[in-house]
């Protein structure tokens, strides 16, 4: 009874939440109307999600975020410097290829957006194969560093995630 009601908590909870940020104001009626989007939209949708993604350590999000955070803040800081101060002979753009080891499609989503959020980089492609994912760096010296740093920070705390 309780999975047909709320087939996705998570969602419902995220959806309240977001209602709240979007209203900026807490009120009784906003709990209600904000409730109610969170029980009746998921139900709605919940055919179009056969496959619920398994998350296997959800404590491990709050890390990836914070990591995912931190690493946008910094990021910023470098494209502002590279647009600021270097010529545009100097910047070294680069395509680098990702080997990626993710199944989940959750879980590539979530590297490839990570990825784009992260100023100075963007996800630009995915193989047919699901086995790689392109990537477009602003400006790096070392191709393979990027990869490496991808690898490590954002794909190997997904594997963890994600099953």
């Amino acid at each position: 009874m309780i999975r047909t009601l709320i087939p996705h908590p998570f969602l419902s909870l995220t959806l309240v939440l977001v209602w709240f940020a979007l209203v900026n104001t807490f009120t009784l009626g906003n709990l209600i109307l904000g409730s109610f989007l969170g029980i009746v939209i998921p139900m709605i949708t919940a055919a179009y999600w056969p496959n619920r993604p398994r998350i296997q350590r959800p404590f491990k999000i709050a890390e990836y975020m914070l990591i995912v955070l931190w690493d946008i803040v910094i990021a910023n800081i470098q494209v502002a410097m590279i647009i600021l101060f270097k010529r545009d002979a100097d910047i070294k753009s680069h395509w680098i290829p990702i080997e990626i080891e993710l199944t989940s499609a959750e879980a590539i989503t979530v590297l490839a957006g990570t990825i784009t959020m992260t100023p100075g980089t963007v996800s630009a492609m995915l193989a047919a194969d699901c086995n790689s994912i392109l990537v477009h760096c602003l400006h790096t010296d070392d191709p393979d560093a990027v990869r490496d740093e991808i690898k490590s920070r954002y794909e190997s705390r997904l594997k963890e995630i994600f099953p």
